[in-house]
């Protein structure tokens, strides 16, 4: 059985854990690889909508396994209620979720410094989600962190815990901020502690003995490919790697146990935050696609920037990912736009060119370049093959195809499961 990797091609929010859903229906395991409580994955059940953000998507199949693993930073406070969550509808996590021993533990003192940090940079804030994902990122790589293991050793961990809240106050004062108080953080963090504790365990053990035994895996990544620390449009990034090779990193499983890549992208671009967004639409089109889409954050609720598909950032993002399989996301929201704008190319200096600058200064100045689509007119939401589509929608497909050299495997006209179809 094979081993899928799925990634985001563009700014994160491509629909992700929908599609997660939707293949895990045949899915024995399905294994989260970076990020934190900063993602937002939202699925719809019939007439029941899920918001998830630390636990993997394949949580709401019965039969399917879900592992939190190494490379993620774990909020012990909002995973426990995002647990009790799911158990008040009527969901067994119990029996479907793991939590990678290895994996690093953020805290209320992540969240003050990242807020600290943000109120520093001024106009040049990063627009982070201020869920301390970069402070925690930050202990790791400083390797001062505490982390998941250190929860089975409970004397050992507060006062490690201690030291860290001592140390992060020193700056909050230095600051003129409020410090926290140890005895109140512990209050908090105990019933957490206490809930976490039976899903620790060695989960790269497990995941390299489900290759083995031939286990059906999904590795499923959080934002997209352009906010990846080091492919993405730095500094406007998160702190993790977003890309296929974080699923090893962040799993602990080899990279020659993947079968392959599914890409995922929006029939058009959105981006949350600060940075570049090349093909941004800051006219009515991109208000009216922001409507449509209910393009707002799920994690945070912030609007959503909104503009044309770029097929030059996205086709990037499929060479670097090694994308062989591709899902085109919200087709549905192109209705009644005419005519639809595909940025091919850019023009920088006055120079065209056909690959992403690295520089930020220059993707601030470049220009995109369209070709025009035809529209459609026709209501998308109840189709249900590949068949049914206006054939304006199937040759506006046809040409993200070609542009991006990868075949579309599933198409999306809308946020349920019956909305999703394979296209042959």
């Amino acid at each position: 059985m094979p081993a899928n990797v799925l990634v985001g091609l563009q700014w994160g929010d491509e629909g992700k854990g929908k599609i997660i859903d939707v293949l895990t229906e045949k899915t024995d395991i399905v294994v989260r690889f970076q990020g934190g409580g900063n993602a937002g994955h939202t699925v719809e059940i019939e007439d029941e909508k899920y918001v998830l953000h630390l636990l993997p998507s394949g949580i709401l199949r019965e039969k399917t396994i879900n592992v939190v693993g190494n490379g993620l930073v774990v909020d012990l406070i909002a995973m426990n209620e995002e647990i009790k969550g799911l158990e008040k509808r009527g969901i067994d996590v119990a029996n479907r979720l793991m939590i990678s021993n290895r994996a690093h533990l953020s805290f209320s003192y992540h969240k003050e410094l990242d807020g600290l940090s943000e109120k520093r940079l001024g106009d040049n804030s990063i627009g982070t989600t201020k869920k301390g994902i970069g402070p925690t990122y930050s202990d790791k790589v400083n390797r001062c962190a505490i982390r998941v293991c250190d929860l089975l050793d409970e004397e050992a961990f507060w006062k490690k815990f201690k030291t860290k809240l001592d140390a992060s106050n020193k700056i909050l004062v230095a600051a003129n901020l409020n410090v926290l108080d140890y005895e109140e953080e512990k209050k908090k963090i105990t019933p957490a502690l206490n809930r976490i504790k039976p899903f620790i365990a060695d989960t790269v053990a497990f995941l390299n003995k489900a290759v083995k035994d031939g286990k059906s895996i999904l590795f499923e990544g959080a934002q997209g490919m352009w906010l990846d620390v080091d492919f993405g449009t730095y500094p406007y990034v998160t702190s993790s790697n977003t890309t296929v090779g974080g699923a090893c990193t962040g799993t602990g499983v080899p990279p020659q146990a993947i079968d392959s890549v599914v890409g995922i992208a929006k029939a058009y671009t959105t981006r949350v935050g600060e940075g570049p967004f090349m093909t941004e639409l800051l006219d009515e089109s991109g208000a009216t696609l922001r409507k449509i889409g209910h393009e707002f954050g799920a994690t945070t609720g912030r609007p959503r920037r909104c503009g044309w598909f770029d097929a030059v950032a996205t086709k990037y993002s499929a060479i670097l990912n090694g994308v062989d399989k591709l899902c085109i996301m919200k087709l549905d929201v192109l209705s009644n736009l005419s005519p639809l704008k595909i940025c091919t190319a850019y023009k920088l200096d006055g120079k065209l060119i056909d690959e992403m600058p690295l520089n930020p200064v220059d993707l601030e100045k470049v220009e995109p370049v369209y070709e025009d689509m035809p529209g459609w007119t026709e209501d998308l939401t109840e189709v249900t093959t590949y068949k049914e589509l206006p054939e304006n929608a199937k040759k506006y497909i046809a040409r993200l195809e070609e542009l991006l050299e990868i075949e579309a495997t599933i198409i999306s006209v809308g946020p349920r499961r019956k909305q999703t179809f394979y296209k042959k």
